[in-house]
């Protein structure tokens, strides 16, 4: 069982928090791969049975950041059937629209035809243990959701 966990930081809280799920899947015996997003293509995900993304949100409007852009333009053309995803990310309950990228990233995978492994992450600004143990049991779902769809459960 394979994962890319590819994530968009600028204080470093998003980053934390897809390191926190990188060690949950690890510590389950999923071989996992942590990449920042502008070095990553939509296809790098065919590779993998767990796609993961984590982002944050910017500014008011809630506009995705613009390094995870060609990211996320990237799976619109992509048949991602039979992949789990999960997704997760960082905002300030300050704004409206908290959290929306990892939202829009979540209705995006499920537009391509991918499962979703569990509910979005949504953190306020940087990860505390309750947001820990979600994230764990994110990592969880994943694994329950990829021996489902293998059949191995």
């Amino acid at each position: 069982m394979k994962a890319l966990v590819v994530f968009a930081s600028l204080t470093g809280n998003t980053e934390e928090i897809a390191d926190v799920f990188t060690e949950a899947l690890e510590n389950l015996g999923i071989e996992t791969e942590m990449e920042e997003c502008s070095s990553v293509y939509g296809e790098d995900f065919l590779d993998y049975d767990i796609c993961a993304v984590a982002t944050y949100t910017y500014g008011t409007d809630a506009d995705l950041p613009d390094e995870i852009v060609d990211l996320y333009e990237d799976l619109a053309e992509l048949d991602l059937g039979g992949k789990i995803f999960a997704t997760m990310g960082s905002g300030d309950h300050f704004y409206e629209k908290f959290c929306q990228s990892v939202l829009d990233f979540e209705a995006r995978f499920l537009e391509q035809g991918a499962t979703q492994a569990g509910p979005s992450v949504l953190v306020d600004l940087n990860p505390e243990a309750e947001d820990i143990e979600a994230l764990e049991n994110l990592a969880q779902q994943c694994q329950a959701k990829v021996l489902e769809l293998q059949g191995g459960e």
